[in-house]
């Protein structure tokens, strides 16, 4: 037989099938409504149990709390906002412009000790207020490696 023959067999026996399922189910229909539509709602619902409760677990998010800063401490730069561990914290040279900087030029994404990895060491050198929020911002020195001393403003929330 040749793979031609065989699909049409398949598909002749597939046909069968289908039409055996459908009249064995239109004579149930006609002969006891009651247990044909008691099939039909038993497997919705068992199709919709299967929709609503399958899937992976997925894990909780962690939820960010508030760390207190003191001046003087020596704490690591973590961004509770990124996923991605190899993504950096910028210094900043005014706290209020961290969300205005561009970073669309080539030397502002390479320029030297401006982008961190997280868990750099730094030092907290003061703390200031902003948006009705103590402690908002933070200047810190950098601890160690080549921009050592280096000082700028991260928010606070990057401090661990």
């Amino acid at each position: 037989m040749s793979n031609e023959e065989k699909a049409k067999q398949s598909l002749d026996t597939a046909k069968n099938l289908i039409g055996n399922l459908t009249s064995s189910a239109l004579a149930l229909k006609e002969s006891n409504p009651k247990v044909f539509y008691g099939a039909v709602g038993g497997v919705a619902l068992l199709l919709l149990l299967v929709i609503f409760t399958g899937g992976e677990k997925r894990p909780t998010v962690e939820q960010y709390t508030k760390k207190s800063l003191a001046v003087g401490q020596t704490y690591s730069l973590k961004s509770p906002n990124s996923y991605d561990p190899a993504s950096t914290i910028r210094l900043v040279p005014a706290p209020g412009t961290l969300a205005a900087y561009d970073d669309t030029e080539e030397a502002d994404r390479t320029g030297t000790c401006q982008h961190f990895p997280q868990g750099t060491s730094v030092k907290v050198l003061r703390l200031q207020d902003a948006f009705d929020t103590a402690n908002s911002f933070a200047e810190v020195s950098i601890e160690g490696g080549e921009c050592n001393g280096k000082t700028g403003w991260v928010l606070a929330i990057d401090l661990q």
